[in-house]
């Protein structure tokens, strides 16, 4: 499995949904509309993303 990172290229806000897509081997787009469900219903996701955005590095170059 590749490591959790961000990747430079595929993002659209910062990259947590494609680092997390890239490291459990997921469509992008499946972990991208379950974050936006998971933020409109359960407020507390807004914060795990923040924090994974703050956590996870940049891919390397």
């Amino acid at each position: 499995m590749n490591t959790l990172s961000r990747p430079r290229q595929g993002r659209l806000l910062a990259g947590v949904c494609a680092g997390l897509a890239n490291r459990f081997g997921s469509n992008v787009t499946f972990i991208r509309v379950l974050t936006v469900v998971a933020v409109a219903f359960f407020g507390l996701s807004l914060w795990a993303y923040i924090i994974l955005w703050i956590l996870m590095p940049n891919e390397a170059e």
